[in-house]
């Protein structure tokens, strides 16, 4: 059975005040700066990392590494590391507004220009390898606006310059790694998503004959922002019926969106709190009169989407490429007599963010470059997958089961963040 949750205004207490949530994310950005960027340049051989970006041109890394409540990179923000022999990392912010107890405040604008400056801590410190977020594959890694880098270029010079090599599995690796507070409060924030979508679909907020999916995507979103939440992504919810044609990549224009008895209902939600994010796909079933449960056909349908997710989680290991995840999986759920497509992506800092790319919809023999990434320890993901089958108390109409649930790669295991859905939420 799945779990029973609280009505939502329960969990608004769990929601911080504003101020307390960004004493907790600057507690958990020191320790990340304290401890994953050395262990990254380390891990990458990198002697220096440059991540520079101008106000309302961020880098899609930058705001992950600036205290709150700084809001954008201010005029121009420039933050150096350089690593030591033995490893450590000096941590240099050159701008114009000090960061004191993240970085060091290394420039001085009465004194020398901006780019001047870094060119002297560069040589200074005389790096062998100087990492730029550019990158021809992600998009995380490719940060570094034309101008920024044309400025690099012309303060470094071609000696320089010749040593600088892309930031991109740093960029990824800072991303996607998980330190052990926020791993710790991760169930909670995802637990908060399952109660939105337990009381979503419920009589509370449907009324059959009356109510349409757009009223309840509408009520999920007023939902988040009411709680002190930011959706990353408009949330989605359809439905499918008996003797009604269903394609979920189709035209949607002439689709019913009233919600009857009989529907099997489906819902796509994700909001970002602490600066992470939850992703999350269940279903409900409308009750027709006089039922008390959904009929066997659909039961087993969500029995089969299960049992792919169980597959799929076993195939998750550190070490392996999200290729030859989804290749594995495929092939298991096959041979187990389902009808699988997966396309998990990983989670943190960004809804669909930085890590192994696991399938997508319409790439299920594998993803060129990112897909080729491999599973790091202490990292989080979204398994999101699909099954279809008959029911047969539908005349044999097939259904398409979607299912997305957080979960965890911690100490080398995987583990679901919040629990799963193993049954309906049932409405009547």
């Amino acid at each position: 059975m799945s779990p029973i949750y609280a009505p939502t205004e329960t969990y608004r207490n769990k929601i911080l005040p504003l101020q307390t949530q960004c004493e907790i994310r600057n507690t958990w950005l020191k320790d990340r700066l304290d401890n994953v960027i050395p262990a990254l340049m380390t891990r990458e051989n990198v002697d220096m990392w440059l991540v520079i970006a101008r106000e309302y041109n961020e880098d899609p890394i930058i705001m992950t590494m600036l205290p709150q409540p700084q809001m954008s990179a201010r005029r121009r923000t420039i933050l150096v590391f350089a690593r030591h022999d033995d490893g450590t990392v000096d941590r240099l912010t050159l701008s114009r507004y000090p960061m004191e107890g993240y970085y060091e405040h290394g420039w001085n604008p009465d004194d020398e220009d901006q780019y001047a400056c870094l060119k002297r801590v560069i040589m200074e410190r005389n790096p062998q390898t100087i990492a730029i977020n550019t990158s021809q594959m992600w998009a995380f890694g490719d940060g570094l606006s034309r101008e920024e880098y044309q400025n690099i270029a012309d303060a470094l010079g071609g000696d320089l310059m010749a040593r600088t090599v892309s930031a991109e599995r740093l960029c990824v690796g800072w991303l996607e790694t998980r330190i052990v507070p926020e791993m710790d409060a991760y169930p909670g924030i995802v637990e908060i998503g399952h109660a939105i979508i337990a009381e979503a679909f419920s009589s509370s907020v449907i009324h059959p004959g009356v109510t349409t999916t757009e009223d309840v995507v509408w009520w999920m979103r007023q939902k988040m922002q009411s709680m002190g939440l930011e959706a990353w992504f408009q949330p989605n919810v359809n439905l499918q019926a008996y003797n009604e044609q269903f394609d979920e990549l189709g035209d949607s224009s002439e689709r019913r969106t009233v919600i009857l008895p009989g529907d099997l209902l489906w819902c796509d939600m994700g909001f970002y709190y602490l600066g992470l994010a939850t992703d999350q796909q269940q279903h409900a079933y409308m009750l027709k009169r006089g039922e008390n449960d959904a009929p066997e056909g659909l039961k087993e349908a969500l029995a089969q989407a299960n049992q792919l997710q169980d597959i799929h989680m076993a195939e998750m290991a550190v070490g392996k490429t999200g290729n030859a995840i989804l290749k594995t999986t495929l092939e298991s759920g096959r041979e187990a007599g389902l009808s699988p497509t997966v396309y998990s992506h990983p989670l943190g800092f960004h809804g669909h963010a930085a890590g192994p790319t696991i399938g997508l919809w319409d790439q299920q023999d594998g993803v060129s470059g990112q897909g080729d990434y491999a599973v790091y320890d202490n990292t989080a993901y979204s398994i999101e997958l699909n099954i279809k089958t008959a029911v047969p108390e539908w005349d044999g109409q097939e259904v398409r089961i979607m299912l997305e649930e957080d979960a965890m790669m911690r100490d080398g295991e995987m583990q679901w963040l919040d629990h799963r859905q193993t049954s309906f939420h049932l409405i009547g």
